[in-house]
């Protein structure tokens, strides 16, 4: 085992925020003096509700997904059997991308990063046992949302559930895709145009349903510090806001249905001040520029821990790395929270593993003490310094967007991403330069070879699910999926919202890569420039 006990001779956030050796009264810097409204109120810095977790607990989810329907789903039942109150479902990259099973695109890919879900069939085995009306689900899904989500409302309907009763999240940000994760199709102009076709729908059919979660995690798991992943959110919250109202809907019909999706990094008193700057800036810049009533400004959000900081070595310090970011996202008001499981640096998390994630939640919602009241840091000096200090330098970008011309300009000259590669160089260099510790990594370091058991998916799911996807092709109507897709194609083409001709097609199980094969003919693909 090697360490140093190198001295810094300066102390700053990964923000590059100096942090002094003590903080007083006097040492808010802002002028903001909102920090201490109370919660429920706005600007909503202590928290959405009057009286956070002591009403109900935020929602625990577990995010799970991998192989066939089947096993996903199998998993699923003892997640909730076991306590949880929210699924969240990871989908393999093939749908993510739009690519059936069977597709040459998808071969090495199907099962593998999460569940593969070609039809309506898939959904309604994924879902085979589960009370559509009693569990939250979200699905981390944008370039297909669309798809995946009329397949949800068609499969919950099939078991007589009605759609105005369903409760969930669709991820849906493309934005941020091109930004910091890749996973888009269409060109930015005709994501946008789907994103707020699923507004207007759900507004109507959904009304329960979070209609986006627009994310800074992968923003932040790209590299970024926290205050770009706070700025680069909320201005790609803004230009949906903007989009939705160029669309002819007015704000406070959806805006109460957006949410949003925060990394939960290590740096501790940082992350519960972000998440509280967030909110604070969110309330002021909705109120300010659209005239949003309380409902529309309230930021709710979904956190993650941290991916990223997840190591391969030692992977059990990995609980407690975890542990210590879902206490940030609590402290700082979080609505739901994810967290990850020790060996998923290495592969997707076992059983096991995966318990201990949700028994790391329950623990600290039962046996800390956190819960009892609403935003127990407030008022500290440190933690509300950060706060003001966090949302000045985010408004601060947000305003350099504006001048650009807002949020898509900003990704379309790939502003976001050279910010972002710049914050991740300087982070990787101070890894490197032992500025920062990493505990297994780059100090404390095991010299024996240590094999945790790892989940590994069966590699004949691939053709399982070929088989499948061929078995259901010759017994559906395909005459009815031939007019289905016509009615797509000429949707695409025109005006009219595309949400209610997907919901028709994949009720005759028109598969997701048909859907957005056809969708892919009329909108053309994104291709990104190369950029020094």
């Amino acid at each position: 085992m090697t360490h140093s006990n190198k001295r810094k001779l300066e102390y700053h956030t990964p923000s590059k925020i100096s942090v002094a050796p003590v903080y007083m009264a006097g040492q808010r810097d802002s002028g903001a003096c909102d920090g201490l409204s109370l919660p429920g109120q706005h600007p909503f810095t202590r928290g959405v509700y009057n009286d956070m977790y002591r009403g109900r607990l935020w929602t625990m989810r577990l995010y799970a997904g991998f192989g066939s329907a089947r096993e996903s789903n199998q998993r699923y039942q003892k997640l909730i059997a076991s306590g949880g109150t929210g699924l969240s479902v990871a989908f393999d990259l093939p749908t993510q991308m739009g690519f059936d099973s069977d597709d040459p695109r998808a071969r090495g890919e199907v099962g593998k990063a999460g569940v593969a879900i070609d039809s309506l069939e898939d959904i309604e085995i994924l879902f085979d046992g589960i009370d559509f009306s009693r569990v939250s689900t979200s699905m981390t899904i944008n370039a297909t949302a669309a798809v995946l989500l009329a397949m949800y409302i068609a499969a919950a309907e099939k078991k007589g559930i009605a759609a105005t009763e369903l409760k969930g999240t669709i991820q849906n940000d493309l934005l941020k895709e091109y930004v910091a994760r890749g996973t888009y199709i269409y060109p930015v102009r005709e994501s946008l145009r789907i994103i707020t076709d699923i507004f207007a729908f759900c507004k109507q059919r959904v009304p329960k349903w979070n209609t986006i979660s627009i994310s800074g995690y992968h923003i932040r798991e790209a590299g970024s510090s926290a205050v770009q992943e706070v700025a680069f959110t909320l201005a790609n919250g803004l230009a949906y806001v903007k989009a939705a109202l160029d669309a002819g809907l007015k704000v406070d019909e959806f805006a109460p249905n957006l949410s949003f999706f925060f990394n939960a990094h290590n740096y501790f008193f940082e992350e519960v001040a972000k998440f509280r700057a967030a909110r604070r800036l969110w309330a002021k810049l909705m109120r300010e520029r659209f005239g949003a009533n309380d409902r529309s400004c309230q930021l709710k959000f979904h956190t993650q821990t941290g991916g990223s900081t997840l190591t391969a070595q030692q992977i059990d310090n990995n609980v407690v790395r975890v542990a210590y970011q879902a206490l940030s996202a609590v402290l700082g008001g979080t609505q739901s929270l994810h967290t990850n499981s020790r060996d998923e640096a290495l592969a997707l998390p076992t059983e096991q593993s995966a318990m201990i994630a949700l028994r790391t939640q329950q623990i600290l919602a039962h046996e800390t003490g956190v819960t009892d009241t609403a935003d127990p840091l407030a008022g500290s000096y440190f933690v509300e310094s950060l706060t003001d200090e966090i949302e000045k330098r985010a408004m601060e970008y947000i305003t350099k967007i504006d001048e650009m011309g807002g949020a898509v300009k900003a990704v379309e000259s790939g502003y976001m991403q050279r910010e972002i590669q710049s914050a991740a160089y300087e982070y990787q260099k101070s890894l490197e330069q032992k500025d920062r510790t990493v505990v297994g990594v780059n100090d404390y370091v095991l010299t024996e070879k240590i094999k945790p058991p790892i989940l590994k998916v069966d590699e004949g799911i691939a053709a399982e699910q070929i088989k499948r996807l061929a078995t259901l092709k010759g017994r559906r109507d395909n005459h009815q999926v031939k007019k289905a897709l016509a009615a797509v194609r000429q949707a695409a083409s025109g005006t009219e919202n595309l949400m209610p001709v997907i919901y028709e097609a994949v009720k005759c199980y028109t598969t997701l890569g048909e859907i957005s094969l056809t969708l892919r003919e009329v909108f053309g693909e994104y291709r990104e420039s190369p950029r020094p």
